[in-house]
This record gives structure tokens, C-alpha cells and sequence, in this order.
């Protein structure tokens, strides 16, 4: 199959499909059935902590645990849509999301909702991935690719963005799950659009698909996720060492299977260029920052500000503006300036963004400090979005467009689940240890029992319950609640801030500058370009 990694795009006139602009808005839109579900559950966090009294972990598996479906599933499901057909990956994708949303919105426990959450993604992880690919494949490399892509990566970050203000004028009048239903009319539509605009075929492989390598990759996302959010968990100490054994086994098992492998479900000698590894590591931390910071910026303005939820979802709207107006910008600047300067430029942002919500966030803070730190991420992900999934589409042959689409999916999803967990763990950590400490410099600390100081650090929701049952200390509860939450976040982003020092540092010192930049990805052009017996010998 290597002829086909030169192939014109599958009923188009070369350099682009036919109806290409319907076509790009049918995976636009198909993108958004997989995204929205990402964000609207951060806005119902507080309501779903009262109704089902769960602690600030099992909020933390609540919003993570798409995020955890779909990073799990989506380099197999990648692969398998390269071999069996990206539109029929695609609309079964779309299709089983369905059934996911609707257990989603009546699940009877949170467990259950957990674990529909779950599946969802799992759901995602068949339609997403399979969206970049076909971008991939039907428009030919050049700016007609990149500001596709651009387009591709503005809307699924502004669909992110806004789902907090959809989620927020849905919880003002309905139920904590009407939240979850808001992808019911878009699934039914993409699904329609999908089905009669998509190609049947866009430049598939016939190689055969390496399933062990995709289990070994499900086990070990899977593993590792669980591993960060339980790690604050009293007592679990135990369940968090045998996770992180499996998560590494799975690792190792993963790395010799693909040198192994005759066709490997991910190419090791791919992901070794530098511009692919580079690219998707700095994806990981940057896109990763905006899902940490919608995730505990929605807590911090319901529980510590007292925002209504529909003022929780529009403070959100600048970064959703600003990644809409930046991106195609950021795609004039990949071509002017190359990705890596781009890369920084949005670093130099989301860094700024973090250091905002660090410092000025606080219980008396302004909406102006507000909407700045969430201005600063949504102009540093619209600069930095583009480049990050542009080099990596652009470093692979188009056979292995699932591998490119399903590293910047997991750029995307891995880089929430790894930064929600880590950040919600030490805002669970610093939240306890806030309140304990409260707790025992208090004058009434004797005649609180060991019940009662569990409920009080087991999360804001619970302390809020807490308050309810003790009305003559309602106000002190709330507010020692509120500055526990606050020190909490504060621990959170620290090391957020540590993150996104360490991703620039490693675009600084290890991503080409423009000229070698395009120098390597023409010799990746050529040695993908020539036949199979040649490149054995290179």
C-alpha cells in the first residue's frame, strides 16, 4: 500500500474532496457530538455532588472518565478505522453514543454514571480520531490542509468552551443530567450528514491491525488514569502501587510488541521523528491545560463565587471567542513562522493564563480576573492548537493517518485525563488537608466527631450537605469550605504552571526551527514516498 501515500483525495479534484466545504463542516460537526460531552459535565459537577453526596474523587472520575474512555480506545480504534473503513468507524461511533448519552443523563448511581461516562468515550474514541484522518486523507498536503485543520482544532476547542454556557442555561431550568442530552440532536443530524456526504473510502490500509498492541494500550491508559485519581484516596495506597505495576507492564509489553510486530499499531520509528514526538507531547500539556482549567475553574466560580450555572458557562466565552478568532491567525503564523515559534507563542499564553487564576483567584475575585485567566488559556490553545496537530499529520505517511489523528486526539484526551487527575488529585489533597487544618486550629475542634470531619474533607458538596444539618455554624463551614477550595486549587496550579514550564522548555530546546522543519518533513515525505524495499534498506 505505499503508492497510496502520494494518492490524490478520494473523489475530488486533487487537492481537496468534492463538496469539501460540506464535507469539512459534516466532521466539524461530527467532532463536536465527541466534544461536547467533554465539557458540559464540569458546569454539573456541584449538582451531581449534592444528588448523589459523592466525594471530590468520584467528581474527579465523573469528569474524567470520557476523557479516560477515549484516550484509552482511541490509537486501536484509530488503526482499526485505517484497516476496515474510517466512515464506518465513524458513524458506529456516532451511533453508540447515543445509547451512551442517554445512561449518562438517568444513571441511578454515580457508579453508573461513571461508568456510561465511560463508555461514552469509548464511543468518542471511534468518531473523533476519525475525523482528523479523513481530513488527512482528503485534502491534500498544503494550506488548504492546514487551514482545515485549523478549522477542525478552533471548533472542537470552542465547542469545549461553550459547553459550560449550553450546560448552564440547561441546569437554570432542568435536572443536573438534561446536560448530557444536548448531543441528541447533533448525533442525529451528523449521523445523516455523515452517512451521504462522506467517502465510503479514503486511502485505507489492507495491513492487518495489531489488536494485542491496541489492548496493551487500553490497559495501560486506563490503568495509569486511575492510578493519578486514586492516589489522594485514603487508604488506597495498596490499589494505587498494583495500578501503577500494571500501567508499567502494560508499557513495556506495549514497546516490545511494536518492535516486534510486522505491523505495529504504532509505528515506534514514526513517533521517533522529532517533529511527531515533539508536537504531540506539547499538544498533551497545552490541551490538557484547557480541560484542567474549565475543570476546576467551573468548581471554584459555583462553590467559592457563588456564580449561578449559566453564569459559571458564559464566563468561559472569552476563551471560546479568542480560540475562534486566533486559529486561523495561528495557521497564517505556522506558514510564515513555522510551528515551532507558534508553539511558544501559545505557551507564552496559557503560562500567563495559569499565573492569572494563581494569583488573583481568590473568594473576593472580580469577573475581570476571571475572564483574563480564561482569556490568556483560550489565546494560548488558539495559537498552540494548530501546530500541534498540523506537524503531526504532516510527519506521517496518509496510511498511518489513524496513528497522526489518534496522537492529536490523545494530545487532546490523554492531556485532559493526565492534567484533570493530576490537578484534581492535589485539589482534593490540598482541599483536605486545607479543612483538617481548619479544623484543628478551631476553638469548637473537641466536638467535632470523626463523621463529621470526614464529610467536611470529603468535598465542597459534602461540606455544603454538612452545613445544612448544623444551621448556627452554616456560615463558618461554608466560608472554611471556600478557602480550603481555594488553597486547594492553589496547589493544582502550581503544578499546572510546572507543566507548562516544562512543555516550552522541551518545544524550545528540541523542536526544529522553520527551515529544518520543512527540511525533515520532506525526507519524510521521500522515504514514505519510496517503495517498501528501499525504505528497508535506508
Amino acid at each position: 500500500m505505499d503508492e497510496i501515500s502520494t494518492a490524490a483525495p478520494a473523489g475530488g479534484t486533487g487537492s481537496r474532496p468534492a463538496r469539501a466545504g460540506a464535507v469539512l463542516a459534516t466532521l466539524i460537526l461530527v467532532a463536536a457530538v465527541a466534544n461536547l460531552p467533554l465539557a458540559v459535565a464540569n458546569v454539573a459537577l456541584p449538582s451531581i455532588g449534592q444528588h448523589f453526596d459523592a466525594s471530590q474523587t468520584e467528581l474527579n472520575l465523573v469528569a474524567i472518565g470520557y476523557s479516560l474512555g477515549l484516550a484509552a480506545s482511541v490509537l486501536w480504534l484509530g488503526a482499526l478505522g485505517d484497516r476496515y473503513g474510517r466512515k464506518a468507524m465513524l458513524l458506529i461511533g456516532v451511533g453508540v453514543s447515543l445509547p451512551a448519552c442517554l445512561v449518562v443523563a438517568w444513571a441511578p448511581t454515580v457508579g453508573v454514571l461513571i461508568a456510561a461516562r465511560v463508555v461514552g468515550g469509548v464511543a468518542a474514541g471511534m468518531a473523533f480520531p476519525t475525523t482528523l484522518s479523513l481530513i488527512t486523507a482528503l485534502w491534500a498536503s498544503g494550506p488548504g490542509r492546514t487551514r482545515s485543520i485549523a478549522l477542525w482544532s478552533a471548533a472542537g476547542g470552542a465547542i469545549s468552551a461553550l459547553g459550560p454556557l449550553v450546560a448552564g442555561l440547561l441546569l437554570e431550568r432542568y435536572w443536573w443530567g438534561s446536560v448530557f442530552l444536548v448531543t441528541l440532536p447533533l448525533i442525529v443530524v451528523s449521523f445523516v450528514l455523515a452517512l451521504l456526504l462522506i467517502p465510503a473510502h479514503a486511502n485505507e490500509t489492507s495491513d492487518p491491525v495489531d489488536n494485542l498492541g491496541g489492548i496493551l494500550t487500553v490497559v495501560l491508559v486506563a490503568a495509569l488514569i486511575l492510578a493519578i485519581n486514586f492516589a489522594p484516596v485514603p487508604n488506597s495506597g495498596a490499589a494505587v502501587a498494583g495500578l501503577l505495576v500494571v500501567a508499567v507492564a502494560a508499557l513495556l509489553g506495549f514497546a516490545i510488541r511494536q518492535r516486534r510486530a510486522t505491523n505495529p499499531l504504532y509505528d515506534l520509528r514514526v513517533a521517533a521523528r522529532r517533529v511527531f514526538w515533539v508536537a504531540a507531547c506539547a499538544g498533551v500539556v497545552v490541551f490538557g491545560s484547557l480541560m484542567a482549567a474549565m475543570f476546576i475553574g467551573q468548581q471554584f466560580l459555583q462553590n467559592v463565587l457563588g456564580y449561578s450555572t449559566i453564569d459559571a458557562g458564559l464566563s468561559i466565552l472569552p476563551a471560546a471567542v479568542l480560540m475562534v478568532l486566533i486559529a486561523p491567525r495561528s495557521a497564517k503564523l505556522v506558514d510564515a513562522r513555522g510551528a515551532r515559534f507558534t508553539l511558544l507563542t501559545g505557551y507564552v499564553f496559557v503560562l500567563a493564563g495559569f499565573t492569572t487564576m494563581l494569583a488573583l483567584w481568590d473568594e473576593g475575585a472580580p469577573y475581570w480576573q476571571v475572564g483574563l485567566g480564561y482569556a490568556l488559556v483560550g489565546t494560548g490553545v488558539g495559537f498552540a492548537g494548530t501546530p500541534a496537530s498540523h506537524s503531526l499529520t504532516g510527519s506521517v505517511p496518509v496510511t498511518r493517518a489513524g496513528m497522526a489523528s489518534g496522537t492529536a486526539d490523545l494530545q487532546r484526551d490523554l492531556g485532559g485525563a493526565i492534567m484533570q487527575s493530576i490537578l484534581g488529585a492535589l485539589l482534593t489533597a490540598g482541599y483536605a488537608s486545607a479543612v483538617s487544618g481548619a479544623i484543628a486550629a478551631s476553638p469548637q475542634s473537641a466536638q467535632i466527631t470523626q463523621s463529621v470531619q470526614a464529610q467536611l474533607t470529603k468535598s465542597f458538596a459534602s461540606a455544603a450537605d454538612t452545613a445544612q444539618q448544623y444551621p448556627q455554624y452554616t456560615s463558618e463551614i461554608i466560608e472554611g469550605a471556600r478557602q480550603s477550595f481555594v488553597e486547594g486549587q492553589r496547589w493544582a496550579y502550581l503544578a499546572g504552571i510546572a507543566a507548562v514550564l516544562a512543555g516550552a522548555a522541551l518545544v524550545f530546546f528540541l523542536f526544529p526551527k522553520r527551515a529544518a522543519e520543512q527540511r525533515l518533513l520532506d525526507g519524510y515525505h521521500d522515504r514514505d514516498s519510496a517503495p517498501a524495499a528501499l525504505r528497508r534498506g535506508k
